[in-house]
């Protein structure tokens, strides 16, 4: 599969860092973490941020009420923009919810509800006990009033992958009619393959009536480790909108990583034949950030992000990274916001590694015969550390003065 030929297009983005990323398991942001987040999210360049779940929890709602007064403005680092986020929150489809949503983000000059309820038999029949009728006045009667409080009304059709694809057409169709501006195919549970997620994506984009008038989305979660793969298929299948993650919190196995998806897109533009308007120099910063206030570390060989992604320690890897950095490194550093650690020294490393290290300590013309010495020195000691730092190369200097 391969897009089509013609102007790119752009690709926006949607975080839930703060909502869904919000539900994984032993995570717990404060109220000032999610702010401070929030920021960082408007600063990266994301189209909306999704602020919580207000009714949830009192707290839950005087958050989003502060995101939405201290971000909702937030133009640093939106200047190529020209507008700031659309701050949104998630809502049911009750009329109770959906005024108590609005309620929490309507001093953001462009405030979103986004509504949800499942569309799936498995769904509508064991957990909703609603009837396929039932639910299409639900969706009508949820996104009309929604409708009149703002004009940004988003709706997703929740497990959407394990749905009827007509069923789901007729769905999308009414949320439409309504005015939802934008429509959301969620892969719940992870459950779907790319080729099955991009069936199902073109077919509702191909068939649902009025799907021109709507921004089409996508929701993949990473259950079987595809929800990057998923995500990029639905955007070759014609979906405009990625709704995911910072660093792939979420739920179970996690959403998908706003920053794969759009390093993906980053990287392969003439494939995808699309761009997108995301700071990504700021990757590494905003991660490591969900990470400190989440308490989750990040995965050292986490993609895009993680410790190990620009470090070598392959005798080979380094002396081709001592020569062209591009042998070994796909992705520049400094495009993802990342310091490059590119040599660690360890009983793999060879004596082109050793001796680049040794000159950028200082320690510089050493004749041949004493290079050989100390790289024998270095092998004895590397069998006994799991990684040679600076430190242990200066001692060994100077035990050989």
């Amino acid at each position: 599969m391969s897009a089509t030929n013609g102007a790119p297009k752009r690709i926006i983005f949607a975080d839930t860092t703060l909502r869904d990323g919000a539900q994984t398991p032993g995570v717990s942001f404060t109220p000032d973490a999610k702010v401070t987040i929030a920021r960082a999210l408007a600063e990266l360049g994301v189209a909306m941020i999704e602020t919580g779940f207000p009714v949830s929890s009192e707290q839950n709602f005087s958050t989003c009420q502060r995101i939405a007064r201290e971000v909702g403005h937030h133009m640093t680092h939106r200047e190529h923009l020209g507008e700031p986020p659309i701050i949104s929150a998630l809502s049911r489809t009750l009329e109770a919810d959906i005024r108590r949503t609005y309620e929490a983000i309507r001093d953001a000059p462009r405030c979103q509800i986004n509504l949800f309820i499942a569309t799936s038999d498995l769904h509508l029949e064991h957990k909703l006990r609603m009837s396929r009728t039932e639910c299409l006045q639900r969706v009508r009667e949820s996104v009309r009033l929604a409708r009149s409080l703002t004009p940004w009304v988003a709706f997703g059709a929740e497990d959407g992958c394990r749905s009827s694809y007509d069923f789901l057409c007729e769905v999308f169709g009414v949320a439409i009619a309504e005015g939802a501006h934008a429509v959301a195919l969620t892969d719940t549970v992870g459950s779907c393959i790319p080729v099955e997620f991009h069936r199902i994506v073109k077919y509702c984009i191909e068939n649902t009536p009025g799907s021109e008038k709507a921004i089409w989305a996508v929701h993949t979660h990473n259950d079987l480790g595809l929800g990057v793969a998923n995500a990029l298929a639905g955007i070759e299948a014609g979906a405009t909108l990625v709704d995911g993650t910072m660093a792939g919190l979420g739920e179970r196995a996690g959403n998908s990583p706003l920053e794969e998806v759009a390093m993906c897109l980053t990287t392969h533009a003439a494939h995808y034949n699309a761009t997108h308007q995301l700071n990504t120099s700021h990757f590494t910063r905003v991660c490591q950030m969900v990470s400190a206030l989440s308490g989750l570390a990040l995965a050292a060989n986490k993609p895009i992000v993680g410790r190990n992604v620009f470090r070598h320690t392959s005798g080979i890897h380094q002396d081709g990274m001592l020569k062209n950095r591009t042998t070994y490194e796909y992705l520049n550093p400094a495009e993802v916001g990342a310091t490059s650690d590119a040599l660690i020294l360890s009983n793999q490393s060879g004596r082109s590694a050793f001796l680049s290290r040794l000159n950028l300590l200082g320690y510089t013309d050493i004749p041949s015969e004493k290079s050989k010495r100390l790289f024998a020195k270095f092998k004895n000691l590397a069998q006994t550390k799991t990684e040679v730092d600076d430190t242990d190369l200066v001692n060994l200097m100077s035990d050989s003065c």
